[in-house]
């Protein structure tokens, strides 16, 4: 699985599943109107510390449900899924654009890519992080180059009229890069345990995933409340196809 990590859906993956951001805007205001009320008051008094405390008590939930969103979300694609393929991104010097940086925040892809990584080893299932210039810009079709604006969410190649999501396209050139990192990894060395791995997977050669075949076609959009609620993207998964695991195991997805 390629996951591109999107400003409109939280992450956008190679099989057009886009989760959405989870909606904090109640929570914000809160922290916001209590910061207001900590304003007025005297620094150092009792009403200041008692503020102080519901200050940060509203900071506190916001990120204990961003951090419980990210344990969802990075939980169901290790377990999903045999290798996970991720941006490599470079999230300080983003944030000094100043270009969407809240949402860059609020987002946290940082511990979010940290914690996927840690899922990982425990659930033996391969992340990797590949080099992200050039996925957005890049025809997957022809491989030019075409350079967009944020608010272009098409991909629109005018060398071969390739059209697809913009999200979409990088989620796809992302899994291709981290399949040629792992099969340059696999010729460069001689552990046993890389071997196996091939061995013992070998849909991930083929052109699609089990789980793309169980998804209609055009993107799918989980909302983020879905997972919050469930804890897995899953459920909103409406057509019916059987699915072989990866214990091997048919199941009905």
């Amino acid at each position: 699985m390629g996951v591109d990590l999107g400003i409109l859906s939280y992450i956008h993956t190679s099989d057009d599943t886009a989760v959405d951001m989870l909606n904090l805007s109640d929570e914000c205001d809160r922290y916001g109107r209590e910061q207001r009320k900590l304003d007025r008051k005297q620094h150092g008094s009792n009403n200041w510390e008692k503020q102080r405390q519901k200050v940060a008590t509203a900071k506190r939930q916001i990120k204990r449900k961003v951090l419980d969103y990210q344990h969802k979300l990075t939980t169901w694609l290790v377990r999903e899924y045999d290798l996970v393929a991720v941006e490599d991104l470079d999230v300080e010097p983003m944030l000094e654009t100043g270009q969407n940086v809240k949402n860059k925040q609020d987002a946290a892809w940082s511990r979010f890519l940290d914690l996927l990584e840690y899922k990982a080893n425990l659930h033996h299932t391969h992340v990797v992080r590949v080099e992200p210039a050039g996925t957005t810009k890049e025809c997957l079709a022809c491989g030019v180059e075409t350079s967009k604006p944020l608010w272009i969410r098409e991909h629109s190649c005018p060398a071969c009229g390739h059209t697809e999501d913009r999200d979409l396209n990088a989620a796809k050139h992302i899994l291709s890069r981290g399949r040629s990192q792992i099969a340059a990894g696999r010729s460069e060395s001689t552990s046993s345990e890389i071997e196996d791995f091939w061995c013992a997977n070998e849909s991930l050669r083929d052109s699609s995933t089990p789980v793309q075949t169980a998804l209609s076609t055009g993107t799918l959009s989980v909302p983020a409340k879905r997972v919050v609620e469930a804890g897995s993207p899953e459920v909103v998964r409406k057509t019916e196809s059987s699915v072989m695991t990866r214990d091997g195991v048919s199941r009905t997805t």
